[in-house]
């Protein structure tokens, strides 16, 4: 059963690769309210539930984030607070927050 969720898992991600995230990154940037307590941080680490750095989401790819927000919602990801949020997430809030993030990278790299 494990290796069945295993593949499943892995089938979306690949698929998720291939796929464009069609989101707009402005639209993105209003919803991320709940990502910046953990995500805002610049080498944040969080207690709950052991120490850990908190993943840095600006510059990873757009298909990435949409994937892995969906694993969470439907609960092939086990974290608690991130099942939560996305959750409440429909597909195109996730578009749009993997656009705004993964247009970071380029607004870094364009002010440098």
């Amino acid at each position: 059963m494990q290796s069945l969720r295993l593949l499943a898992l892995a089938a979306g991600l690949a698929a998720a690769f291939g796929a464009h995230a069609a989101g707009d990154a402005a639209a993105g940037k209003n919803k991320v309210f709940q990502c910046q307590g953990c995500h805002g941080i610049a080498d944040w680490k969080t207690a709950f539930p052991e120490v850990y750095r908190v993943p840095k989401l600006g510059g990873q790819k757009p298909a990435y984030i949409v994937a892995a927000l969906k694993a969470y919602k439907a609960g092939e990801r086990e974290f608690a607070t991130m099942r939560a949020i996305a959750a409440d997430l429909s597909d195109k809030d996730m578009e749009d927050l993997a656009a705004y993030y993964g247009a970071e990278a380029l607004n870094t790299a364009e002010k440098k």
